[in-house]
């Protein structure tokens, strides 16, 4: 028979041991200092930020911190422009720091370690980022895009204070604006009145420092960057209109024009777009000049492409493209045989009122359509581009067709429809472009309507670094919401990457484009932009995660 008395009595005393143990090393642990190791990284209180010439670095503090090390580059640290020492996480660095001023409108990199009274528990580098100095203050104004050609300048001011004199030009590099390139060129007391003055004798593609003078007083410099050469107007193919300014001047030209052509048109001049059937490869590109105004084509129907035409390109370059309304016209509206054109672009325009910018019927290929750089808005339910046939051709096998498809660096404001088709594409690229009022609502974004086989992108869609706000409710009962898939691509591979869409952006349930992020901004489109009714999309928000780097790049924040 077992003694269960002593079975208990063994068991308690090895529980009691263990217990006793267990308190012993806990009760060393506790009399046991902690290990030294090595510091935190330096962090921000806030972001690096600049009054004047002078930038704020604002780190937490580090209890075991005794100083710190600040390093200020302007090359992302190819070279060191100052080393501090610094015994407090709070810095300003200006010229009773360093010595120096710092210079005006730069962008500098700044990174840290904080030490330790012992150097071998010194954190490691901490990379505290960017930050540019503000500009000098000044009458000067930032210069638009037009107010630089390839080889002259036009500078403005606010007239205030003493009166404008002079007007010098400095290399990029001269930050010191230390050796004008130039004599000074005068400036008239009208000029000065009138806040304007221009600068020529520049070189193509090259990047300027232009600086007002009052006497020996600087007023203030801005930087300028050049444009690419202009088209040579004395190129035996170039049809150079610029003093003709008749409404069919863009026309006669055209008909007269050798396969290949430039047609040179004039800025601010309105013109018709040409009405016969075009047979041969053209450009229409306006020459440079000052001013925010473009030279317009302006339809109140179409263009078309005669049929069994092969055509290299057709470019529209530095243009408006206006139709009369957005319920009937189209920039090219062909409905025939046997087309084939390589390219079909847009550079740098603006592009609207119109049911369609192109639609395509018949036996008519394009290679490769492109809108770049432009801004587009009120587009109608042919939308961007449309690959069509006829309902009584409905039977037939769809043979209209875009191949490769790409928007980039362009704005689309009050589109009713995005891209049609019939047949397969190739590809579809859609890279750092802003939408807003961005299909109608309820329409669709991407339709490929040709059944089985003829619904697809074969190498894929690719959507990187835009922005998407709602969809463009023409009801005004502010109901939105839009069909990403209208038809098709089942078997499409979707590439997305960095885009952003606002709180009231959405799909219709079941048309999703996969894998798009919706609502990833927290507000809405108006508290994001500016003045998107008149297509103002620099960034009210100005906390916007993807104001760097998203987005048409003309309303990108700058570093």
């Amino acid at each position: 028979m077992k003694n269960n008395k002593s079975i208990f009595n063994i068991k308690s005393l090895l529980g009691l041991l263990l217990c006793i143990t267990l308190f012993n090393a806990c009760d060393k642990d506790d009399d046991k200092s902690f290990e030294q190791t090595r510091l935190f990284r330096p962090v921000l209180n806030e972001d690096l930020f600049s009054e004047g010439n002078t930038i704020i670095v604002n780190m937490g503090k580090l209890k075991e911190a005794e100083s710190y090390t600040l390093e200020v580059s302007r090359d992302t640290f190819t070279t060191i422009e100052y080393t501090i020492q610094a015994d407090t996480n709070y810095v300003e660095i200006n010229k009773t720091l360093v010595g120096e001023d710092l210079f005006w409108n730069t962008l500098y990199q700044v990174r840290a370690t904080a030490h330790a009274s012992d150097p071998q528990y010194d954190s490691k580098l901490s990379d505290l980022g960017n930050v540019r100095t503000q500009r000098f203050p000044t009458i000067l104004n930032i210069p638009e895009a037009y107010d630089v050609t390839d080889v002259a300048a036009r500078v403005t001011w606010t007239p205030a204070g003493a009166a404008v004199t002079g007007i010098k030009v400095f290399a990029a590099e001269d930050l010191k604006l230390q050796e004008p390139l130039f004599e000074e060129t005068p400036v008239s007391s009208e000029e000065n009145d009138n806040g304007e003055g221009f600068v020529e004798g520049l070189s193509p593609e090259t990047a300027y420092q232009i600086a007002i003078y009052s006497g020996e007083d600087i007023r203030g410099w801005v930087n300028y960057t050049t444009k690419v050469a202009d088209i040579d107007a004395s190129d035996p193919n170039v049809i150079d209109i610029r003093e003709n300014e008749s409404a069919s001047a863009v026309a006669d030209a055209v008909a007269a024009a050798p396969d290949g052509a430039t047609i040179l048109v004039k800025r601010g001049v309105t013109y018709d777009l040409p009405g016969d059937n075009l047979t041969k490869s053209i450009t229409i590109q306006a020459a440079y000049g000052f001013g925010e105004q473009k030279a317009k084509l302006y339809t109140t129907g179409n263009w078309n492409i005669e049929g069994n035409s092969n055509i290299d390109h057709i470019r529209f370059v530095d243009l408006e493209l206006r139709g009369e309304d957005f319920s009937g016209d189209y920039i090219f509206n062909p409905n025939t045989d046997n087309i084939y054109v390589r390219e079909v672009s847009f550079e740098n325009c603006q592009i609207g009122t119109l049911r369609g910018i192109m639609r395509i019927r018949g036996t008519v290929e394009i290679d490769n359509f492109i809108i770049n750089n432009s801004v587009v808005d009120s587009i109608g339910n042919y939308g961007i581009i449309t690959a069509d046939t006829n309902p009584a051709d409905a039977g037939e096998t769809p043979t209209a067709r875009f191949n490769n498809i790409t928007f980039s660096n362009s704005t689309f404001n009050k589109v009713d429809t995005g891209v049609q088709s019939r047949n397969n594409s190739q590809s579809l690229v859609i890279e750092s472009c802003t939408f807003a009022n961005f299909i109608n609502t309820g329409a669709r974004f991407l339709r490929y309507r040709g059944g089985d086989g003829n619904n697809n992108v074969a190498n894929g869609i690719q959507i990187r670094n835009s922005i998407f706000g709602h969809s463009w409710d023409q009801s005004g009962e502010g109901v939105y919401g839009i069909q990403g898939v209208g038809e098709g691509l089942e078997s499409t591979n979707f590439e997305l990457l960095n885009i952003y869409s606002t709180s009231n952006f959405s799909f219709n349930e079941g048309k999703e484009i996969p894998g798009f992020p919706v609502g990833n901004y927290s507000g809405t489109q108006d508290d994001l932009w500016k003045d998107v009714d008149n297509n103002d999309f620099n960034f009210k928000d100005t906390g916007f995660s993807g104001k760097y780097n998203s987005g048409d790049p003309r309303w990108r924040a700058q570093l």
